[in-house]
């Protein structure tokens, strides 16, 4: 009786320590996306999840395996948006609605929710080699998921378009959040989604 109210107890700590985990990582997702890494700080991420900042090491062995976890939760939130817009709509639309999607007033508005590309792509080459492998793994997915949106996939076609869509997507995004005048936002926003949508069709 003894071994299995320890072992009830035992898993109930475990399932604590990573919801605990869970939280704080969470948290540092939003937080990279919103003040960039070099904005990140430790003590900030503990008190945003509501821990002490003495809690931080028993989760992580350091700042930059806390950042790593950041970054792949925010890339792996920014290509699950991506992958539902594209199974919300007919095949031949989905390239179409997920550039309306990326380049939309909203993704513009919300850095903290949307594409780590665009919010932290200037920063990522200083980052640990964790951090960017992380990164480099989330641009080879959006990549490929973009280009099994054209009708010719599999050819190198295909592919050299969805490296430069991608590129201009996340490029685009970037210039609109940068500017401090909101017609040249809706402009650089307009002119990328004109130049892109043929590739849709």
């Amino acid at each position: 009786m003894m071994i299995v109210m320890r072992k009830s107890v035992s898993n109930a700590r475990a399932a604590a320590k990573d919801a605990t985990h869970e939280r704080i990582v969470s948290v540092a997702a939003r937080a990279i996306r919103r003040s960039g890494y070099d904005g990140t700080g430790v003590a900030d991420i503990m008190k945003e999840a509501g821990l002490t900042h003495g809690a931080f090491y028993s989760h992580f062995a350091s700042r930059e395996a806390m950042l790593a976890e950041a970054a792949s939760r925010a890339c792996a939130e920014s290509a699950t948006a991506a992958a539902d817009v594209v199974a919300q709509v007919p095949p031949g639309a989905a390239l179409a609605a997920m550039l309306g999607a990326y380049l939309s007033q909203a993704h513009v508005e919300n850095a903290e929710l949307g594409c780590p590309l665009a919010a932290l792509g200037s920063e990522t080459a200083r980052q640990a080699p964790e951090v960017r492998r992380v990164v480099t793994r989330h641009i080879k997915e959006m990549i490929d998921l973009v280009a099994r949106q054209s009708p010719d996939w599999g050819r190198p076609g295909a592919h050299e378009r969805a490296l430069v869509t991608l590129s201009t997507m996340v490029g685009t995004l970037l210039l609109a959040r940068a500017v401090d005048d909101p017609g040249l936002s809706d402009s650089l926003r307009g002119a990328a989604l004109k130049h892109l949508l043929p590739a849709a069709h």
